[in-house]
């Protein structure tokens, strides 16, 4: 009887867990959720450049750093989506911004989100409130397709249902698409409800509860050449303009697009075959 009660125990626990232990927030300033088992992973060293290193998003730089500043001092802000053109730094923007607020004195932990963790959200989210500490919650290349029920879970972050969203968490996300799933999916929503403005209005409507929208183009030749530039000087990479003028356009040929990301890449394959090291 005992050894049955046991294992009838033992199924409970698995079906639902101990909750966690608050996590020791003060180990780091960065984190990753991750699911099965709950837990917050400290990031000892954030992958990020510096905030001066983001060549012409001049505009979405400043917004979003006064709204994060705003936010760590207190005060309030808004939920934010970086969307647009892909490799243009919206990820790199939100972790340079993170940066550049701990080096103007504030305290601010980002914890990073899984697009397919969404789910698990209302247990983070538990979390995070019952922390002293100000959190800004990222997820990185956000989109749903079709059959993807995960944008319910997204709303719990947004408007934080009955218990409404923390005061102590923003939530920044990216995405290549404006609003968050691809357009052919809105047209077939609309073609194929009884009620077409309905079907898609709930879907559509979630990229609105963002109080920011900033967008990401592509950059023009003389955009690329500065971020190019920008790393040469930042890490001391000798090389004169007319070369490497010629040698990223011809990068940027062979690679069919012209990006912060392209220019990044060209510029460690240069630092490489300058026997600069860039870490």
């Amino acid at each position: 009887m005992k050894k049955h009660l046991k294992r009838i125990a033992a199924a409970l626990e698995r079906m639902a867990p101990a909750p966690l232990d608050a996590p020791d927030f003060d180990a780091a300033d960065a984190f990753v959720w991750h699911v099965e088992p709950d837990r917050l992973e400290p990031v000892a060293k954030v992958n990020r450049v510096d905030l001066a290193l983001l060549i012409g998003v001049n505009r979405s730089r400043d917004t979003l750093l006064a709204n994060t500043l705003q936010f760590a001092r207190g005060l309030p802000a808004n939920n934010a989506l970086l969307w647009g053109s892909r490799g243009m730094g919206k990820s790199s923007l939100v972790k340079a911004v993170h940066a550049e607020v701990l080096a103007k004195g504030q305290s601010l932990k980002i914890v990073e989100l899984q697009r397919e963790d969404l789910p698990s959200v209302s247990r983070l989210m538990n979390l995070l409130r019952a922390s002293q500490h100000r959190f800004l919650l990222f997820c990185d290349d956000l989109s749903f397709s079709h059959d993807d029920q995960h944008y319910k879970s997204l709303k719990a972050v947004l408007d934080g249902g009955i218990e409404g969203r923390p005061d102590n968490v923003v939530f920044y996300a990216t995405s290549n698409r404006r609003h968050l799933m691809p357009r052919d999916m809105i047209e077939n929503e609309r073609s194929n409800a009884i009620n077409p403005s309905e079907a898609v209005e709930e879907k559509v409507s979630l990229s609105d509860r963002f109080g920011l929208w900033l967008g990401f183009h592509p950059c023009t030749q003389d955009d690329y050449l500065a971020m190019i530039r920008g790393y040469c000087d930042a890490y001391g990479v000798q090389i004169d303009d007319e070369t490497l003028r010629a040698e990223a356009i011809e990068w940027q040929a062979t690679r069919g697009s012209r990006s912060g990301r392209v220019a990044w890449q060209y510029f460690t394959d240069l630092a490489g075959r300058k026997g600069v090291a860039i870490s």
